[in-house]
């Protein structure tokens, strides 16, 4: 299993697991998060044919800025022939996923190994 260098924010780590690109998000997705996550989700995004995984295993909140931002990173993928995967087990992350709609649009997996298969990394 190949890991490259991964763009490291305090929100947000980036590394290739599989073939597939995963974004794992930590602590809270709110307005100030969305400005610092943005570009580094349209970069992952924009590749024609990207394989993305949306990792919210590592996230205590979710706020309207952070549900925009999945729904742009599912938009982007779609559009570019490529596929998202959303990583959640988070009670009342779930709960939000689902009341909004995402849930369907994003059916959330309970961990990475699900969509990538194999363990891991850590």
């Amino acid at each position: 299993m190949r890991q490259d260098p991964a763009p490291l924010t305090r929100r947000l780590r980036v590394r290739d697991v599989r073939g597939h690109t995963v974004l794992q998000f930590r602590g809270e997705i709110d307005l100030a998060a969305a400005d610092e996550i943005a570009p580094l989700l349209d970069r992952a995004t924009a590749r024609p044919g990207a394989r993305v995984v949306l990792d919210l295993s590592g996230i205590a909140f979710l706020d309207a800025s952070g549900l925009r931002l999945l729904t742009r990173a599912r938009n982007r993928v779609l559009d570019g022939g490529g596929e998202l995967h959303l990583v959640c087990s988070h009670a009342l992350t779930l709960r939000v996923l689902r009341i909004t709609g995402l849930a369907r649009l994003l059916p959330p997996r309970a961990t990475l190994d699900e969509v990538v298969g194999g363990p891991g990394p850590s």
